[in-house]
């Protein structure tokens, strides 16, 4: 499978891991904090560290629990981190060959159902940032305040850096008639398939979105910067930052800041500018 761009974000991840596994905690295979939810036909892995306001984490594609590594110790000091494998990710399988992003945000808004949390957080990286803003959309009741890093609404090269949208229309023209048989390669494909076709989202859809949001990106990311300008522009109670210095992985490139800004933005009123 020819590598994308987007996904070489998740290597940044597991390159952080070992420190993890010092600490005794090896986040998205943590069975002391692991359990499965039954959640509209499929079984979605999470892991909860700590007390507190629920937040819920939402990692990118290809990616799994372990992509917030670097996030959840400093948020778990405060909130209920609830951190999860998506559909058809991780520890979270889903043999049916259809993936969306309106599937994916709906399983998140029953997964806080079955476990009794009426509204959460959010903050969602890359793929978990275009869930996050689905979520708010389609479940407006479920989120609090959401924090969107790496987030596009479309899939072209003015959302998308050129390179990395030709680097993916030609994995697509690559394996256009290929027979996928094993299940990897079928799931593969789905989550590929995902970000070549999907998401398909309106500036104007985004007046949906109530919540106060932090829309967030890299000044070097794989989405346009005005790209990112446009998403923050067109809902109603947000706040832009673009981070100096950084790609596609704020999180993970800048975590202490990254973490000290959202947790502020959480924490204090919203004020419109």
């Amino acid at each position: 499978m020819v590598l994308k761009k987007l996904l070489l974000v998740v290597l940044v991840c597991q390159a952080f891991m070992a420190c993890s596994q010092q600490k005794g905690i090896v986040y998205g295979d943590n069975a002391a904090a692991g359990k499965y939810y039954d959640v509209r036909g499929i079984k979605l892995y999470t892991e909860v560290y700590g007390k507190g306001k629920p937040l819920l984490m939402i990692h990118g594609n290809g990616g799994s629990i372990n992509a917030f590594e670097k996030n959840i110790p400093y948020f778990a000091k405060k909130y209920k981190v609830i951190a999860v494998d998506s559909r058809a990710h991780g520890k979270s399988t889903d043999p049916r060959d259809s993936l969306t992003f309106e599937m994916m945000a709906d399983d998140f808004a029953a997964l806080l159902d079955v476990m009794h949390i009426d509204s959460a957080y959010v903050i969602g990286w890359s793929d978990g940032g275009i869930n996050a803003l689905v979520l708010a959309m389609r479940h407006p009741e479920k989120v609090i305040k959401l924090a969107s890093t790496g987030a596009n609404l479309w899939p072209d090269s003015t959302a998308l850096i050129p390179s990395l949208w030709k680097d993916m229309e030609r994995e697509y023209a690559a394996k256009k008639d290929y027979h996928f048989t094993t299940a990897k390669e079928k799931n593969d494909r789905k989550i590929f398939m995902l970000d070549y076709k999907e998401p398909n989202i309106k500036l104007s859809a985004l007046k949906a979105i109530k919540c106060p949001s932090l829309i967030i990106a890299g000044d070097h990311d794989l989405i346009v910067t005005t790209h990112t300008v446009q998403i923050a522009e067109n809902i109603t109670n947000s706040y832009l930052w673009i981070l100096p210095n950084s790609g596609h992985g704020t999180l993970v490139e800048h975590a202490d800041e990254f973490n000290k800004k959202v947790d502020e933005f959480f924490e204090q009123p919203f004020h419109r500018h």
